[in-house]
């Protein structure tokens, strides 16, 4: 009998994982500590079950907004990112999409490991003096859990979306509110549950995939912090420490210590990237400000730790007074809004601004609203919107790639990178709505020339059962000169062709297909896979054998190679 080693893999990590817990209670209780008893307490069952609907609700937008049920690994994203005011659709959802199955796993891992902190600080129960169970509608347990916590949960995803600066997506934004909440009241306990969510994250690739076999293989990579929605995830985390801060105060919670609160808001700061503030200069260009970020994080954990002092100094009813009695806890209180202001005010004057429906360079494909086409050097339509030069950036910055544009939801993007496509070949760039989404294939084909300053290529975007020819580039000269004469590929509209000058003479002819000969020009080219070879000369030898010669023989272009894989 054959063993399934993915199956045994599986039942192994079950196994154990059902074992480590049973043997951890056990062990707790023979300490004679009681945990589910503290957890009942504050939630219902002791279970988190705010935490658990917000993720529920993440999880559904996913499959059936975005139509990741049937397209798990590519679901719609374009119309579901924060484009602009005017399109308020992406607004609203795009604190909860997201752009892959990745994306959302991260953000659901970090959820059910961080959340619960804050539902458990918040408690399902009321806790005020006075006050019970049922006593009202907000006071009632099951309100607080399902109705009241997912509330509040989605709100922070309204303001996520509505002020982050740029297209952004994804539920990042609530998590390091989350995050931000959860360090006022546990600063410590939230640097655990973030390892925590790395080991959610772990154990799920260990179900997913418990045995991987791998081999090196050539990538396409960009910075990894360019991908980071910096102020997405400073505005959350800033959210949620005010709303907690906010929160300890009117009920007069004790907070733990400021050393305490300034080591862990640093410890989480650094870990989760907070310092990796950078710009984008650019085509596929990135400026990182390590130094700058890392400043700005430990003067952050400063304000958090300040929130502990003198939390019950006397209340102020005017600017005088405030100022009069200013502690170190209404001056974070005050250094922080200054700042969640600073973050925020831009993306009002960015979201305002709406996309100009001049035409779009080369044959776009328009699909219900979307035009589609490939561009080099064009002004990025989305960086570009309001020109400011400071520090010697500026974001009047040119973008190559796959532009995606729909005026009437905001969007103007570039889908796919020049660089990228270069290196794939082929992509394709999805676009739709709630219940529909197309798909329009992007094609690179070119070649190469020894010497050349550049490869010579073309961009076909196909939907449907059309093909149309979006981009080509200029013709590439090979270096070596056979017989005086230049060899050249240039694109044309129907594929690549050789052409041939010798002075002010010149001629065209195809590219040959495979072990097949074209003469031009005085010369003999021949193709020998990848490869052609400008023959001078009488040729001798067999073409369709692959040992074709003469006196000459020069390589004078190959064909681009993507991925790994032949062009």
């Amino acid at each position: 009998m054959n063993f399934d080693l993915a199956l045994g893999s599986r039942a192994a990590v079950v196994v154990a994982a059902i074992l480590a817990v049973v043997a951890t209670v056990a062990l707790d209780r023979l300490a004679g500590g009681d945990r589910a008893a503290v957890l009942r307490r504050r939630l219902i069952l002791g279970v988190p079950w705010g935490t658990l609907t917000v993720a529920a609700l993440v999880l559904a937008v996913y499959l059936f907004v975005q139509g990741g049920w049937d397209h798990w690994y590519r679901p719609v994203v374009v119309p579901f990112r924060a484009w602009s005011y005017f399109a308020p659709l992406g607004v609203a959802v795009s604190g909860f999409a997201h752009s892959g199955p990745g994306h959302l796993l991260g953000n659901l891992f970090g959820t059910l490991a961080v959340a619960p902190l804050v539902e458990y600080a918040v408690g399902h129960f009321p806790r005020e003096r006075g006050s019970s169970s049922f006593g009202s509608a907000r006071d009632t347990p099951y309100v607080r859990a399902f109705v009241l916590f997912p509330a509040a949960t989605v709100a922070v995803g309204f303001v996520s979306g509505a002020f982050a600066l740029g297209p952004v997506i994804g539920f990042s934004g609530v998590v390091f509110a989350f995050v931000g909440a959860a360090l006022v009241y546990y600063p410590l306990g939230t640097v655990v549950a973030l390892s925590a969510s790395g080991l959610l994250s772990t154990a799920y690739r260990a179900l997913s995939s418990p045995v991987v076999e791998a081999s090196g293989r050539p990538a396409y990579i960009s910075p990894w912090w360019a991908d980071i929605a910096i102020q997405g995830h400073a505005l959350g985390l800033l959210v949620g420490v005010l709303a907690a801060a906010w929160l300890a105060a009117a009920r007069g919670d004790d907070l733990p210590r400021p050393r305490r609160l300034a080591l862990g808001a640093l410890l989480v700061g650094v870990e989760q990237s907070l310092w990796a503030v950078y710009w984008y200069r650019g085509g596929e260009t990135y400026v990182l400000f390590r130094a700058i970020g890392l400043a700005a994080v430990a003067l952050l954990a400063v304000f958090v730790a300040a929130l502990a002092v003198d939390r019950r100094a006397p209340s102020a009813d005017t600017v005088r007074e405030a100022l009069r009695g200013l502690t170190p806890r209404r001056g974070s209180v005050a250094a922080l809004l200054v700042v969640l202001a600073a973050l925020s005010g831009p993306a009002v004057f960015v979201n305002l601004v709406a996309v100009d429906d001049e035409p779009l360079p080369g044959d776009p494909v328009e699909v219900r609203g979307y035009s589609v086409t490939y561009a080099e050097n064009v002004e990025n339509g989305m960086v570009s919107v309001i020109d400011v030069d400071a520090f010697g950036e500026t974001t009047s910055v040119t973008t190559s790639g796959v532009v995606v544009r729909n005026p009437d939801r905001g969007v103007w993007t570039t889908a796919v990178s020049k660089g990228r496509l270069a290196f794939s070949g082929r992509q394709r760039v999805v676009v739709g709505g709630v219940g529909w989404r197309e798909v329009v294939t992007v094609t690179r084909r070119g070649w190469t020339t020894v010497g050349g300053d550049g490869p010579a290529y073309r961009v076909t975007l196909a939907h449907g059962n059309e093909t149309t020819l979006a981009f080509r580039s200029n013709a590439s000269t090979a270096e070596p000169q056979i017989g005086g004469r230049n060899v050249s590929v240039a694109p044309t509209d129907a594929g690549f062709e050789l052409l041939v000058e010798d002075g002010n003479r010149s001629v065209r002819a195809p590219i040959p297909g495979e072990n097949e000969t074209v003469a031009a020009g005085g010369l003999t080219f021949v193709r020998d896979g990848r490869a052609v070879f400008a023959l001078a000369g009488e040729v001798t030898g067999n073409v369709s054998a692959g040992n074709a010669t003469a006196p000459t023989r020069v390589r004078v272009a190959t064909r681009e190679r993507y991925g790994g894989r032949n062009g």
